[in-house]
């Protein structure tokens, strides 16, 4: 089986914060952590330094390739800085 996972802690929030599916809107200093099974990619956050993970709100998504899936990673590292209440991309079509 073919897997890959990044981690980026120390990502603060930007007004408005991120969108989860178990706790609602997240804002301050969070980790932003993707997992990619090959299939599709996995996207949760966590306040940094706790152990509690939370799905963003559009995870999982179809990713065919490792390097898309590392790309998607890095444009939700982006988003969550921006804030808005950022949430995972519906289609690969937007970070290629």
């Amino acid at each position: 089986m073919t897997w890959a996972s990044w981690t980026t802690t120390g990502v603060f929030a930007g007004r408005g914060g991120v969108r989860t599916e178990e706790a609602g809107i997240l804002t301050g200093d969070l980790t932003v952590h993707t997992t990619w099974d090959g299939r599709e990619a996995d996207v949760t956050v966590q306040y940094s330094g706790t152990s509690q993970w939370f799905t963003l709100t559009g995870s999982p998504v179809s990713c065919p390739t490792e390097q898309e899936s590392r790309t998607l990673h890095q444009e939700i590292v982006e988003a969550v800085r921006a804030g808005g209440g950022a949430t995972v991309p519906s289609t690969t079509e937007t970070y290629r």
